[in-house]
């Protein structure tokens, strides 16, 4: 076990606004926070940025004459959605295994080849069935970026330091969704028509021509891991700075042979269940993404290209959401009341939308500030980061299937609650995403009490509960004890658990 000096990580110190880093970091220190800033952050925001656009193009061409050119009916735009959440959990689960050992900028730039290539083939759809296997394409190729970009975040930060990089690369998100409108708008009014095709599908050769190019860039830019890095970008002494910063934090930089015998045990662990339960409330707290814009059409009053532009008010207002609370985190105020102010607008929100007759400004400002729901996604995801940074293949496994189970639920739940047929109004979609709101509000203090703020909390427990152990649970075979880090080379015995 580990003695009482090794088993506690360095507390991270809150800082001043404006003050990027810790009063603790040393010269070359920064230096190597201001590259890694610059190498990650920007291709990890334009990349994810250009997914939500050919993830959110379909709602903008379903409203933007593709419903009518192709003869959709019922519920088939609902059912598009649940395609891409079905193609995501599929193509998810084989990265448990692969994030820690294939190397981040090949496999990163990989799959988003693969994305861009059916995202363009949805330009020459003619039918229902057609579009359906291009959406289960695009997200399988997409599927794993989410939870790989957290990997590598939380493979070079501190958890004083994820928040704020996590939110900006989560600002893409609204971003992609405020662009796809826009280029809708732009595509319906300037290329409708051009070359004989539609504007909605102009928009996904737009987007396509976007995608490609980025690919090509991840190779050369994208700096891996400290275990797999990019040795085109990262020096041997600046790999060296980050593990050795990293190890003074308790964060483990080496890896653990991935047996059944540890699969076993991180399956076993409630911690494990705790962090997907967690997740999975936080994946069901949104309403339909389409819902803003079918409720725009509703109203009858505008043409395509200035629908488009008023759906782009929800997203633009998102990316200050999710700025805000992601800074606030590193600089102002705890996890777990970040996670909570969030959610506030997102209930308000939500409650309006249940009642439904409301005045129409009413609505107008809820539908406007739905986007603070996705504000809390880096949050819990850099929070669960730090509670599990001392095992690289625990984080990659509970990351996956945390963003999996998430995401299987988005699968199937809005064929019950948000059936298109019900579109805009939703009678049972925003109330059940206002019970989800309160359920993972509720669920995050008590991470908080379980694991503390910055996950630090959770390794006294464990090293206590270590104490109780019989030797012959503490005494594992080689291949599922973790290496131990450089940080702890004076412990005795390594801990059973390895979070």
């Amino acid at each position: 076990m580990q003695s009482p000096s090794n088993a506690e990580a360095l507390p991270a110190q809150r800082r001043r606004w404006g003050q990027w880093y810790a009063p603790e970091d040393t010269p070359e220190e920064r230096k190597l926070v201001l590259k890694l800033d610059l190498l990650i952050v920007p291709y990890a925001f334009v990349l994810y940025w250009i997914k939500y656009i050919d993830q959110t193009n379909i709602n903008n061409a379903y409203a933007s004459g593709m419903s009518a050119d192709l003869n959709f009916h019922g519920n088939q735009l609902v059912q598009f959605q649940t395609i891409f959440y079905v193609a995501n959990v599929i193509g998810i689960l084989p990265f448990i295994y692969l994030f820690p050992r294939v190397p981040m900028h090949i496999l990163v730039p990989t799959l988003d080849l693969g994305w861009g290539i059916f995202t363009l083939l949805q330009y020459r759809a003619q039918s229902y069935g057609e579009i359906m296997v291009y959406r289960f394409f695009v997200s399988l190729f997409e599927a794993s970026y989410f939870p790989g970009v957290h990997f590598v975040l939380g493979s070079w930060y501190r958890s004083d330091e994820i928040g704020r990089r996590g939110g900006t690369f989560y600002a893409g998100l609204t971003l992609g969704t405020l662009t796809a409108s826009l280029l809708q708008a732009a595509a319906s009014t300037y290329l409708d028509g051009r070359d004989g095709l539609a504007g909605w599908r102009w928009l996904f050769i737009i987007n396509a021509i976007i995608t490609m190019p980025m690919a090509l860039v991840g190779y050369f830019v994208w700096p891996g891991t400290p275990e797999r890095p990019n040795r085109l970008v990262m020096k041997q002494h600046e790999l060296d700075l980050a593990r050795s910063r990293l190890e003074r934090h308790g964060a483990a930089l080496q890896r653990t042979p991935f047996s059944m015998p540890l699969i076993r045990r991180i399956f076993s662990s409630w911690k494990f269940w705790v962090l997907v339960f967690w997740d999975m409330l936080f994946f069901n707290t949104s309403a339909n993404s389409a819902a803003f814009i079918l409720w725009i059409e509703s109203l009858g009053r505008y043409n395509t290209a200035t629908m488009n532009q008023l759906a782009a008010i929800s997203p633009a207002l998102g990316i200050l959401f999710v700025l805000g609370i992601n800074y606030a985190t590193d600089l102002w105020v705890s996890r777990p009341t970040a996670i909570t102010i969030a959610s506030v607008f997102n209930f308000s929100a939500l409650v309006i939308l249940s009642v439904w007759e409301v005045p129409e400004a009413a609505k107008w400002f809820a539908f406007s500030v739905t986007y603070s729901a996705v504000a809390v996604s880096s949050v819990l995801y850099g929070w669960a980061n730090s509670i599990l940074k001392e095992s690289n293949e625990e984080r990659a496994l509970t990351l996956t299937i945390m963003t999996a189970v998430g995401t299987a639920t988005n699968a199937f739940v809005p064929n019950f609650v948000y059936p298109t047929v019900e579109a805009p109004r939703y009678p049972k979609g925003y109330v059940y995403s206002a019970v989800m709101v309160v359920c993972m509000v509720v669920v995050t203090w008590i991470v908080n009490l379980l694991f503390g703020p910055n996950g630090d909390k959770r390794r006294r427990i464990e090293t206590v509960e270590d104490l109780a152990l019989p030797s012959s649970q503490s005494d594992l075979a080689d291949s599922e004890k973790p290496i131990a880090s450089k940080a702890n080379t004076s412990s005795k015995i390594e801990p059973i658990s390895t979070s």
